[in-house]
């Protein structure tokens, strides 16, 4: 019995098909934009410009420049198309999708967790590693969890927020104060300066280090944001 194969390009997906182009634009109208209607003009005999033109017309023009006519914006009224070649249109569009990413910062998140009735020797520990993350330029995102009848204490929770803050005000300004949201009580704090780029240790170096054991209270988060 004959082995299926599977051709490798058979799902790879063609960005084209994302947009209609020349004689399946069918809309009675449209309105053309770009950055070539010197090129536009001079095959037309008069002066183009962005507007909105009969779409067999604009179709006849994409041809005798040997271009595509491409629908970008299909939702506008009248859709709003470009005359370029299909190759140099998806080529654009990739480059700026990637100037887009390149642009893109990834801003890393800690969390910490409190109890209402944390002790002394956990707050400090905590406000250690929380000023390390904020040196390293990360944000760190403080909570105290209420389980229970604990929420009468809400209070204490506030207290010990604002105490936590106190702590940081060298290295972190927050984004809003404590605020409770059903059984947790919440902050975030930015770093003060641009985070810090921290080397990469060597083998060697790491080796002769003892491991540092980080609680089960700590945990990183990582979002995507955009300058």
């Amino acid at each position: 019995m004959a082995k299926n194969f599977k051709n490798p390009n058979f799902e790879k997906k063609d960005d084209s098909l994302n947009f209609r182009v020349n004689d399946f634009i069918r809309v009675p109208e449209i309105r053309l934009v770009g950055d070539n209607f010197d090129e536009i003009s001079a095959v037309a005999g008069k002066e183009v410009e962005t507007g909105v033109y009969k779409t067999r017309w604009v179709l006849e023009i994409a041809q005798k420049l040997n271009l595509d006519l491409i629908e970008i914006s299909p939702n506008a009224n009248p859709p709003v198309c470009r005359i370029i070649e299909m190759k140099k249109f998806l080529y654009e569009r990739k480059k700026k999708e990637k100037e887009l990413k390149a642009k893109q910062v990834k801003v890393v998140i800690k969390e910490i967790r409190f109890g209402p009735n944390t002790d002394d020797h956990d707050f400090e520990f905590k406000v250690k590693h929380a000023i390390s993350f904020l040196e390293e330029g990360a944000k760190v995102k403080a909570y105290v969890q209420f389980k229970g009848r604990s929420i009468v204490f809400n209070d204490r929770g506030k207290d010990l927020l604002s105490r936590f803050l106190k702590e940081l005000t060298d290295v972190g300004v927050p984004e809003y104060q404590p605020k409770l949201e059903e059984r947790r009580m919440h902050v975030t704090i930015s770093p003060k300066k641009a985070a810090v780029v921290v080397p990469k240790k060597k083998k060697e170096e790491v080796k002769e280090q003892k491991a540092v054991k980080v609680p089960k209270e700590i945990k990183e988060i990582e979002e995507i944001k955009e300058e």
